[in-house]
């Protein structure tokens, strides 16, 4: 703030005008082609927030081409002269800024955007960006495969960290959370599977188009599209959460019994973690030998092949931790991972397996020099670490600790709370300590600085 308008705040004299008057006066800005990650500088942008994604897709598996158009409302929160996208490959063919023709320039995953008009500080404004091309996975910095994948009768759609500007453009960080309608065309036979609630399909010329509603909000990377052969089983939960489960038939009678489970699954971690944050739920079990890895892609996680069951309690777990209260930084994914780890422990140890307490000192009793001390769970180091096994391991070790300091009736009330202050949000690991402080009434900063951030093997508990 200048001198001459800290003046006027003193003197009394129409301060909020003249702050008003400056800030309409300002010249626009670009919005930054980054949120500003550490792991992932360019992931996301600055300068404005998208409240809602409406994406209608088209794919034919065989020629495995993409037709796209994808229209995102958003509100600018700075005044903005350009703001950028995230879009890897796909050609555009037409982009507009609310009806106008927009210009644009392409940088590798930054998608430049320079509207006709100046867009305000506040004021919502639509995007619609048309495009096609065959899309196709980014490799990740620990060589897997992110993104759309394509399979032999589809493709397994799963974004996390990076992939979900190889099939739509996007704000795509975590930091940015919206709402979500999918209307995707695939050819008879084949089932096109996203987010939230079904609303319905038809078929006309050989063609069928399924219709889907993600209403509570959702980072980008957990949005899916998987399309594949797939058998679909729908039912209503006691709890009124409405169920859709794909599976490929080659998948189907190992995939049966775990499913089969689901509703028992979500009821036990309702009971523990607070609510089911979503109207929807299920799994899509694909086939994709080349993807090596599960995701819980929101209300309905997806999986390579066939999951056991500590799998799909992991991925459900996610649904409360990850998916409803979502990270700032990648650097926090133990917030994700160590709590869905720890879901798996606490479900055996409520169901005939190993306490949880075993499980800790058969991890502890790994020798300093082993991989799961390689780097502390709250400070991987880079992308490349983000799901080692410190991260989940260590971070689930964490959580042990936490609850053998408070007592369990204080932890699970600490869950919970977690849980529900931060659902359809966001939360750090700043904002967990101290949440923990306020429940237990104990100082936990060095509790979570030994077996958070600590490099090494902590000394024994």
């Amino acid at each position: 703030m200048s001198q001459a308008v800290r003046r006027t705040f003193v003197l009394g004299t129409v301060p909020l005008a003249v702050v008003a008057l400056l800030a309409a006066a300002a010249p626009p800005s670009p919005g930054s082609p980054g949120a500003g990650d550490p792991y992932f500088p360019l992931a996301g942008n600055g300068g404005y927030h998208v409240g809602h994604y409406d994406l209608t897709l088209r794919y034919d598996p065989v020629s495995r081409h993409l037709d796209g158009k994808a229209v995102l409302y958003a509100r600018a929160t700075q005044k903005l002269s350009r703001f950028n996208l995230d879009l890897n490959g796909l050609k555009i063919t037409g982009l507009t800024v609310d009806r106008d023709k927009a210009g644009f320039s392409r940088d590798g995953q930054e998608l430049t955007v320079t509207p006709r008009r100046t867009l305000h500080k506040g004021q919502w404004f639509r995007v619609t960006v048309a495009y096609n091309g065959k899309p196709s996975p980014v490799t990740d910095p620990d060589g897997s495969l992110d993104g759309w994948i394509p399979t032999d009768d589809g493709a397994f759609v799963a974004g996390e960290p990076q992939g979900a500007m190889t099939w739509f453009p996007a704000n795509n960080h975590p930091t940015d959370k919206a709402s979500y309608d999918f209307t995707i065309t695939v050819p008879k036979g084949r089932t096109a599977v996203a987010n939230g609630v079904f609303l319905g399909r038809t078929t006309a010329h050989g063609q069928t188009t399924f219709r889907w509603r993600q209403s509570e909000p959702m980072a980008a990377y957990l949005a899916t599209a998987t399309v594949g052969k797939f058998k679909v089983e729908r039912y209503t939960t006691r709890d009124g959460i409405q169920v859709y489960n794909a599976v490929d038939p080659r998948e189907a009678d190992a995939a049966a019994p775990v499913l089969k489970k689901l509703p028992s699954v979500l009821e036990w971690e309702s009971k523990l973690f607070g609510p089911y944050p979503f109207r929807a739920a299920g799994s899509i079990v694909d086939r994709a030998p080349n993807v090596g890895y599960a995701l819980e892609t929101q209300t309905r996680p997806v999986y390579d092949a066939a999951p056991d069951l500590s799998t799909l309690v992991h991925e459900s777990a996610h649904q409360w931790f990850g998916d409803s209260v979502t990270l700032t930084s990648w650097k926090d994914i133990w917030l994700n991972e160590g709590f869905a780890t720890y879901a798996e422990w606490l479900y055996a140890e409520q169901h005939g397996g190993d306490r949880a307490q075993k499980t800790f000192d058969d991890l502890y009793s790994r020798p300093a020099s082993d991989g799961l001390w390689e780097f502390p769970p709250g400070d991987p180091g880079s992308g490349a670490n983000i799901f080692g096994t410190p991260v989940y391991a260590r971070g689930a070790m964490a959580l042990h600790q936490l609850r053998k300091a408070v007592g369990d009736p204080v932890f699970f009330r600490i869950l919970r709370a977690w849980a529900a202050e931060h659902r359809a949000g966001h939360g750090t690991a700043a904002q967990l300590v101290r949440l923990s402080e306020r429940v237990s009434g104990k100082d936990l900063d060095g509790l979570f600085q030994t077996w958070v951030y600590q490099q090494g093997k902590p000394d024994a508990p």
